[in-house]
């Protein structure tokens, strides 16, 4: 097995709807998946996600609690993704690095290809931050 990659992602929530990106590029370009990024040296989980979210997409970000940590073996690394609830404080998701994005109902969360770590957040998205939407 390869190297262990920690990364955070943000589940940026506006009422019933969840925003979702899909990756302009590498291996999984076209996927589906959850903004965020690596954790820095030096880092907590909470300051890397509101750096990676003001780089990849101009904007800040409440931290509003902690959903899950999700451990998946992807080909070439092993990752461990701390994954958070958030809500926009101030900007307008501006895409810098990604190709594409949408708001997602319930309902629709299925109409996307997610990365494979990430189905794991869907299902729980599905069953108890959405299950009243």
């Amino acid at each position: 097995m390869g190297k262990t990659t920690r990364v955070v992602a943000a589940i940026i929530r506006d009422g019933g709807r969840i925003f979702a990106t899909q990756r302009g590029y590498g291996d999984y370009k076209d996927w589906w998946e959850f903004p965020g990024g690596k954790i820095e040296p030096g880092e907590t989980p909470e300051e890397a996600l509101r750096r990676e979210i003001r780089e990849e997409l101009n904007t800040e970000i409440a931290i509003d609690g902690y959903l899950m940590t999700v451990e998946y073996d992807y080909p070439k690394f092993h990752l461990i993704m701390d994954c958070y609830m958030c809500s926009v404080v101030s900007g307008e998701l501006e895409l810098i690095e990604h190709e594409s994005a949408a708001w997602l109902g319930r309902e629709e969360l299925d109409t996307v290809q997610w990365l494979p770590s990430d189905t794991v957040i869907i299902d729980k998205l599905k069953q108890e931050v959405l299950a009243d939407q």
